[in-house]
């Protein structure tokens, strides 16, 4: 059985980072994405692990950002586990990542993703040139989504 759970840092940080290695590689470090992350701490409280047999087999990180003068989330990286994908698992991890930022009154979403996956969970391209990304990055992947307020912002992207 599965179980998808707030994620507990000192229990799960390390196996986390062993995933995202297993899933990434050393590379993902690199990404512009990662310019958002580096100088910001995750949500633990928002944040959702997916459990098997006590193994951590599936996340979805979650960080506070701030688009233009918007506070938003910004929701990935999303992994799961090489024996496990294929199942929509990672829709089901940030599906219940998303119900907790919206709990929890934040406005907006962000994600950098594929429209035919994650526009199950309502996201949406943003509009051409309303985001902008602390570096280069494929405008068709850079995604929006309403939380607990609308989704219409534009502006520069940074780490809140």
């Amino acid at each position: 059985m599965i179980e998808i759970l707030p994620e507990t840092p000192a229990r799960h940080a390390d196996p986390i980072e062993a995933l995202f290695n297993t899933t990434f590689g050393p590379g993902h470090f690199a990404k512009t994405a990662e310019r958002l992350r580096e100088f910001s701490t995750s949500l633990p409280q928002i944040n959702r692990v997916a459990i098997e047999d006590g193994k951590v087999i599936g996340v979805c990180r979650v960080w506070p950002i701030r688009i233009g003068e918007t506070q938003a989330l910004f929701y990935g990286p999303v992994a799961v586990s090489p024996s496990h994908q294929g199942n929509r698992l990672g829709l089901t991890i940030t599906g219940e990542a998303l119900e907790a930022g919206e709990k929890a009154g934040w406005s907006c979403a962000l994600l950098i993703g594929a429209s035919s996956y994650f526009g199950d969970l309502g996201f949406e391209v943003a509009p051409h040139g309303h985001i902008q990304m602390p570096g280069p990055q494929d405008p068709a992947r850079v995604m929006l989504r309403a939380l607990a307020g609308p989704k219409d912002v534009s502006g520069a992207v940074k780490a809140a």
